[in-house]
């Protein structure tokens, strides 16, 4: 009897998740872009419609959070959660050693610093939503409230272009990465050799 060839390939991410990442790199785009030419005098110059740009920025702020919310419906998305939101001592070792690609460490579908990542991202936009509600509906505000959500908004939108930034980099210098995000799937040597725990776990 003919055994059935070995697969070649292994799904990590599902159509709803894929969506989810895509459209909140969307959004958080259109936020930057719109939050770099709001406060910066140079840029607000060159493009002008300050206007379009505020409403564009608020619109798109308020709807960051949908995707998320409409992903928890799926239940790979809530798997992927979870795994997100556990901190094996593993991870704590991975981000000790320099040597954390070389495969000693066992590491699941995400590594720690996609853990970490996960978590500031989530935070902040928590933190930007309510911050932002406070300076759009200002009038129901006292003045310290406005301008200390003004500082924790300003401040935080500049650690998360900075975050976005190297989230960036670190996809563009790992190509199948990218192409697991861009079509699902990814080679089992890349699973085993950067997520080996959770390649054996997909096997089994």
């Amino acid at each position: 009897m003919n055994q059935s060839p070995e697969p070649t390939t292994i799904l990590r991410f599902t159509a709803a998740e894929r969506w989810t990442h895509r459209t909140l790199g969307i959004l958080m785009g259109v936020l930057l872009i719109t939050a770099a030419v709001l406060y910066l005098p140079g840029a607000s110059a060159v493009i002008g419609y300050r206007p379009l740009m505020r409403n564009t920025h608020i619109i798109a702020g308020f709807l960051l959070p949908i995707p998320i919310i409409v992903a928890c419906f799926f239940w790979a998305f809530r798997q992927d959660l979870r795994r997100l939101n556990r901190f094996s001592p593993n991870d704590w070792k991975w981000l000790r050693t320099r040597k954390r690609r070389n495969g000693e460490i066992p590491v699941g579908k995400f590594n720690a610093g996609q853990k970490l990542n996960s978590a500031f991202v989530l935070g902040s936009i928590i933190v930007l939503l309510g911050t932002g509600l406070v300076m759009y509906f200002n009038r129901f505000f006292p003045d310290d409230i406005r301008t200390g959500s003004t500082f924790v908004h300003d401040w935080l939108a500049i650690l998360v272009a900075i975050a976005t930034a190297g989230h960036m980099w670190m996809a563009y210098g790992d190509a199948t990465a990218r192409k697991g995000m861009l079509t699902g799937s990814v080679p089992v040597e890349w699973a085993e050799k950067e997520h080996d725990e959770w390649a054996n776990e997909v096997r089994s």
